[in-house]
């Protein structure tokens, strides 16, 4: 099931995707945020080129990130920002306030000038967790987005710290849908800037499996519904630049579509 937030006529709404009668998509719209009511519906159906997609959740407290989950990429970023392979996921965080949705615009700050694309698989927490056991953990995940952790490297760096450089407002776009039951044994994770492909990984390559970093997260934060853990991006992370498109495309879920300005 493929989960939407979107904006008609003013109006900011919930719906499910769902194939029209003689071909298309429409949206099946919610009475109410899913997280909170469930699925029950208006019984109104809307042509998707006819709303704008949104974010397709806004944390309620945070974005939980994991640092260094695929090997390729703790290679390539050992001369910048150190470090082995870590022995449990390397967690950080980012404010809400970076979230932004499918369409929306990736601004530059001026005081940067290496902004960095890291394309991501999501999960959307759905229900109260702490202390959760790692068999038990997915039971508490609501469903699953595409996310770009964008990264303005040189102030990572300077800072010796990620809160600054992962933190600014847009540097957090998730979408295009929220899907509650994908493949992702072994599915492909990839992001395109400008239509060439920059980076091209697997979920099946993750170092710390799903399951483990949400149960490891709830140790730490009592993780909340519609709190957002982004599981950590491939190698071949790079510059985006002013007029820059940046697409993050998971099997199963969709293509999330940024420009940079």
């Amino acid at each position: 099931m493929k989960v939407v937030r979107f904006e008609t006529a003013g109006e900011i709404s919930f719906g499910i995707l769902d194939e029209a009668d003689g071909g298309g998509i429409e949206i099946v719209e919610l009475a109410a945020d899913p997280l909170v009511a469930g699925f029950d519906t208006t019984g109104r159906r809307l042509r998707l080129e006819d709303v704008r997609l949104l974010a397709p959740v806004i944390p309620r407290s945070k974005v939980v990130c994991v640092g260094k989950n695929y090997a390729d990429h703790v290679e390539e970023m050992r001369s910048e920002t150190g470090g082995e392979t870590p022995e449990e996921p390397l967690l950080f965080l980012k404010p809400n306030t970076s979230v932004i949705g499918p369409g929306d615009r990736i601004v530059r700050p001026e005081i940067s000038d290496r902004v960095e694309h890291e394309g991501e698989l999501a999960m959307v927490i759905g229900a109260v967790a702490k202390n959760v056991p790692e068999d038990e953990a997915l039971k508490y995940v609501f469903g699953f987005t595409c996310a770009n952790d964008v990264t303005a490297r040189d102030l990572q760096i300077a800072d010796g710290q990620w809160t600054r450089g992962k933190g600014f407002d847009t540097f957090c776009p998730l979408g295009p849908v929220i899907e509650t039951d994908p493949d992702l044994e072994d599915a492909r994770v990839v992001t395109r800037v400008n239509g060439q492909i920059r980076q091209d990984g697997r979920t099946s390559q993750l170092i710390f499996s799903l399951a483990r970093i949400v149960a490891h997260a709830s140790q730490a934060f009592t993780l909340l519904p519609g709190d957002v853990i982004l599981t950590g991006t491939p190698a071949g992370v790079g510059r985006l630049e002013a007029g820059d498109t940046v697409e993050v495309e998971i099997d199963g879920i969709g293509i999330l579509r940024n420009t940079v300005v």
